[in-house]
């Protein structure tokens, strides 16, 4: 028998798509992904200039679009520099070598950066006016000076460590996101020149309110600064300048690492001292200052950007959370499906009367806990098994699979170690889960298991009765508030036969030979996709309607867009809708001029993956072959990592799911950009008529979810497509 990893290995090589006939991509097929990430990260950052938002919600794009460049930075970009010095020339799918797009990387960043900063500026006075203000170097009265110099000396002050930099010293090692400020002085003892490093502790906020109204805030560089007499006594400041470094953090898994954990929690340390990728410095910093830390610090390949204000955007979410509900948008609680409310909250008896789809976060994810609770709590329960990617720090699911170990029910998690930045969580809470009882498994090496899968089996009568969720995004609380999602609820048996199998896959690595329902990466998705796909293309070819929609997070693979370029040249008509990296080129005659790509940006992050065929009729139609699914069009979900392809056969879902989530995100005029040949994006025009995906679904209930109440209550509105374009009727 093989080796479990070489089991999983062999599955690989087999499943591994072949190369296709077609001669190999020129340069003009395809978009670059890391260009395209950049633009994905424009239009985020463009958010926080639509003036149709509060000021705090722009604030918090303008944040949030810190915080994806410095992952960007800490993982693909850092990438790219290790190819650099490897000498790696692989070429991208776009023809470029690793340096070519390096370089065309560090433009980008540098142009967002540049942006962020600009942006930043007149949020400023716009908060200003609000009652908010950041201050920077301005003047502060003398009640807010004295508070700023008692917060300074009870609370940063005896947290900070001066480090003078000359040959007695060694270099201090600055954290990964670390923040530090240089200071050149005069000793007024001798007039001896001497350097000194602050770095800040990343215990300490990243902001300080003022007392007092308006709302005055203050980063902690600035309360350092300010206070940087009481740290040298006996010295002249002669000059300061503030940096950040950021470093390569992403973590390679050795295929002959004997203990995954054990692996893991050394990768962590490891990733704290990574490369350095990126040196942000101020605007003004000292020449010299500058030469030292290059020095120091080795930036091979690295970056360095100076800027004229902030140096970390991330940390403006702060303010984002100041208690003014006046500048953020109106709040939203989400629905408690009416079908669960008829059964008095029983879940089980909802699921076993019909298919039940979620949609986060306009439906609220306290489903998906109840679900685990109840199960926990059921006599009649005697197995849970359970997927867990990223389960957050305040984690409701972990606790119900604890209570349910501790109530002695065969309990399952397979936690996955390789979810990136969450691996010190995910070891946290698989030792909590093992401590309770629960059997934790980690999963293949090779692979991430980033399906999305509960699997809860119940005794009733005279046998057994399988209950799953399966669903598009992570087993995550809080960001199921904030991301777009589907959890789809069943009790058919053949979904609870294919569960069993996935798990028995993913646990004892027993490969299945045939599933009822579910295609499994990365066995069979690439494979299913491919068979809906040539399905379309056939009935194109032979005169009848052929349609094909899709939402994805990303579609980057060059073997699956090569196929849907194909289906565009047979006559089929292609809708899809990608949030963000997009390496299809839309629209180019005899290559994809069927293909249209719009992207949608707005209050909630569009997160659900699903795929539509047409099947014959024009979509949408009741025939339509329907699937939502964990993973993206990417080849590390297809060929890397555990996944499910669901489809969708209960017909109230099946509306749901097409009709509406679908249907709705490719009529939005308000939130969509909408991808040209060239590359470029531009706003959608609106219309008379604009249409806004994220109110409609805030203002109207789920089909599946209302059960009786859909034939007694108020009917949901139908959306339809005027024919010949994706416009509402």
């Amino acid at each position: 028998m093989d080796e479990p990893q070489t089991a999983a290995r062999r599955i690989a090589a087999v499943t591994r798509p072949r190369a296709e006939s077609a001669a190999p991509p020129a340069t003009y097929r395809f978009f670059n992904r890391e260009l395209s990430w950049l633009a994905f990260n424009r239009r985020v950052l463009a958010e926080a200039q639509n003036e149709h938002y509060p000021v705090l919600e722009r604030l918090r794009f303008l944040s949030i679009s810190g915080s994806n460049l410095d992952e960007f930075m800490m993982v693909r970009v850092a990438g790219l520099a290790a190819q650099v010095r490897q000498g790696i020339d692989e070429l991208s799918i776009d023809g470029l070598t690793p340096a070519q797009q390096l370089q065309a990387a560090y433009r980008g960043v540098e142009e967002l950066v540049r942006a962020q900063q600009t942006i930043l500026a007149g949020l400023t006075e716009q908060l200003d006016s609000a009652g908010i203000r950041i201050i920077g170097n301005r003047k502060l009265d003398k009640a807010q000076s004295d508070w700023a110099a008692r917060y300074f000396e009870e609370h940063v002050f005896p947290a900070l460590t001066p480090q003078a930099i000359d040959p007695a010293h060694p270099f201090p090692f600055i954290n990964n996101q670390g923040t530090g400020i240089l200071f050149t002085l005069t000793r007024l003892a001798d007039g001896e020149a001497v350097t000194e490093m602050i770095l800040v502790p990343p215990a300490l906020p990243r902001f300080v309110r003022l007392p007092g109204e308006p709302s005055c805030w203050m980063s902690v560089e600035e309360l350092i600064l300010r206070g940087a007499g009481k740290l040298f006594p006996g010295f002249r400041i002669q000059g300061h300048g503030t940096f950040r470094v950021l470093r390569d953090s992403d973590i390679e898994i050795e295929e002959d690492a004997e203990d995954l954990v054990r692996y893991f929690r050394t990768a962590i340390q490891r990733r704290r001292r990574g490369r350095v990728i990126l040196l942000q410095v101020q605007e003004n910093f000292d020449p010299e200052a500058e030469a030292l830390l290059r020095d120091k610090l080795r930036l091979d390949h690295a970056m360095v950007i100076k800027a004229g204000g902030l140096l970390a955007m991330n940390g403006l979410s702060v303010i984002v959370d100041t208690d003014r509900p006046e500048l953020k948008f109106e709040p939203y609680i989400p629905r408690y499906p009416e079908r669960v409310r008829e059964h008095d909250g029983d879940c089980f008896a909802a699921i076993r009367t019909k298919d039940l789809v979620i949609h986060h976060p306009f439906e609220s994810f306290d489903v998906v806990v109840d679900f685990l609770r109840q199960a926990a709590s059921d006599p009649d329960v005697v197995a849970i098994k359970q997927t867990l990617y990223r389960a957050g720090k305040q984690s409701a699911v972990i606790a119900a699979l604890i209570a349910a170990a501790e109530a002695g029910k065969s309990v399952t998690a397979v936690v996955e170690l390789k979810a990136r930045f969450d691996e010190e969580q995910n070891l946290h809470w698989a030792s909590q889960l093992e401590r309770a009882g629960v059997q934790v498994i980690y999963g293949f090496v090779d692979w991430k298991t980033h399906a999305k899968v509960s699997m809860v089996v119940r005794r009733e009568g005279d046998g057994y009765r399988t209950y799953c969720h399966f669903g598009t995004g992570n087993y995550h609380p809080v960001t199921a508030r904030i991301y777009t999602d589907l959890s789809f609820f069943t009790a058919d048996p053949k979904f609870g036969r294919d569960a069993g199998l996935l798990f028995n896959f993913i646990t004892g690595y027993i490969e299945p030979k045939a599933t009822e329902m579910l295609a499994i990466a990365p066995i069979g998705v690439r494979r299913k996709l491919y068979e809906c796909i040539d399905r379309e293309i056939a009935l194109a070819q032979s005169g009848k309607p052929a349609s094909i929609w899709a939402k994805l997070n990303a579609l980057t693979d060059s073997q699956l867009i090569n196929r849907l370029y194909a289906a565009s040249s047979a006559g089929v008509e292609i809708n899809l809708v990608v949030r963000g990296i997009c390496c299809l080129r839309p629209g180019v005659p005899g290559l994809s001029e069927k293909i249209r790509v719009k992207s949608v940006i707005g209050r909630f992050l569009e997160h659900s993956r699903i795929w539509a065929f047409g099947n014959g009729t024009p979509l949408p139609n009741r025939r339509a072959r329907v699937f939502i699914s964990s993973a993206d069009g990417m080849s590390r979900n297809l060929d890397r990592r555990v996944e499910v392809l669901v489809p969708i056969k209960n017909p109230t879902v099946h509306d749901q799911v097409l009709d509406q989530v679908m249907l709705a995100n490719l009529l939005d005029t308000e939130q969509s950009w909408i991808l040209e040949p060239d590359g470029t994006y531009h706003r959608a025009d609106p219309g008379p008529k604009p249409f806004n995906v994220h109110r409609y679904f805030m203002t109207n209930p789920s089909l599946s979810g209302r059960g009786a109440a859909l034939t007694k209550g108020r009917k949901v509105p139908k959306l339809a497509l005027r024919r010949g374009g994706m416009s509402p009727q």
